[in-house]
């Protein structure tokens, strides 16, 4: 004959559910709480203000897209150098929680202090590579830091593992700039980046960005790249400011269904105003 439950077993499993329930709650709150953290230290690393020189604009477009209780580690970065060029670094940091945001502001820190020993861009990766070893992390970063002259357009670039960017002329050319690169920042020692020249024409664009833009469940990385490519060639083409092809592309990226971070960083070379 099977035992009817007392009321003091009910009562029991209740405040069992209670207690489990209470965990989960202050689990949950906790780790909320860090992507708040996440996102607040993304925001505050991130630079406030960007480098002005005639003839150039740069406009950025930054989405810190997170999904569930997990936050990227994407961040660009511009900045006037010491030689009178404008640094360009952008870049993602492996992994997604608190530790990869808080590595994203040490690479960034790391990329504007050794740029003041040295602004050529394959040792300046290189040199932050060494850095971000003797940490002893297991975090790595992929990057793209760019040398802007303005006073020639010419553009020295260097690439760690990260995606290309991507250019457009104003006579309606376009592509996927082809450089060799390097590995990510952070994972071996001794590593040389190559570094490619580019010259940025009248009317033309760069555009630098991360995987978050142009990969994700419904869009593989080379069809996010074409999809680029074709924005910048209209934008270059129409006259558009860097501004708004920042702003088209940052929107273009929800097609790609991701839940990473996104971020953008336009270079675009002033027409002349013809206007009377």
């Amino acid at each position: 004959m099977s035992r009817k439950p007392s009321t003091d077993d009910g009562d029991e499993l209740l405040a069992r559910l209670g207690t489990l329930t209470a965990q989960a709650r202050e689990r949950a709150e906790l780790q909320r709480s860090l992507v708040e953290l996440a996102v607040a230290l993304q925001r505050g690393m991130l630079p406030g203000d960007l480098p002005v020189a005639p003839g150039f604009h740069l406009a950025v477009q930054y989405s810190p897209a997170f999904h569930g209780l997990n936050v990227g580690g994407d961040w660009y970065d511009a900045f006037r150098m010491l030689d009178g060029c404008i640094g360009l670094s952008i870049g993602d940091v492996q992994g997604h929680n608190i530790e990869a945001a808080a590595f994203m502001g040490q690479v960034r820190v790391g990329l504007r202090a050794l740029a003041s020993v040295t602004s050529e861009p394959g040792e300046l990766l290189s040199r932050t590579n060494e850095l971000l070893l003797s940490l002893g992390t297991d975090l790595f970063a992929t990057c793209t830091f760019m040398r802007l002259d303005p006073s020639t357009g010419v553009l020295e670039s260097a690439r760690a593992g990260h995606i290309p960017c991507v250019w457009a002329t104003a006579d309606g050319k376009s592509g996927i700039a082809e450089d060799e690169g390097g590995p990510p920042l952070g994972i071996q020692e001794g590593q040389d980046y190559p570094v490619t020249r580019y010259r940025l024409s009248t009317g033309g664009v760069f555009v630098l960005l991360t995987d978050g833009v142009v990969e994700g469940p419904l869009l593989n990385v080379d069809e996010g790249l074409d999809q680029v490519v074709r924005l910048a060639g209209i934008a270059a083409v129409a006259g558009m400011d860097a501004g708004s092809l920042a702003a088209a592309v940052i929107k273009g990226a929800e097609r790609v269904g991701h839940e990473d971070d996104a971020a953008v960083l336009v270079v675009g070379h002033d027409a002349p105003d013809v206007r009377r």
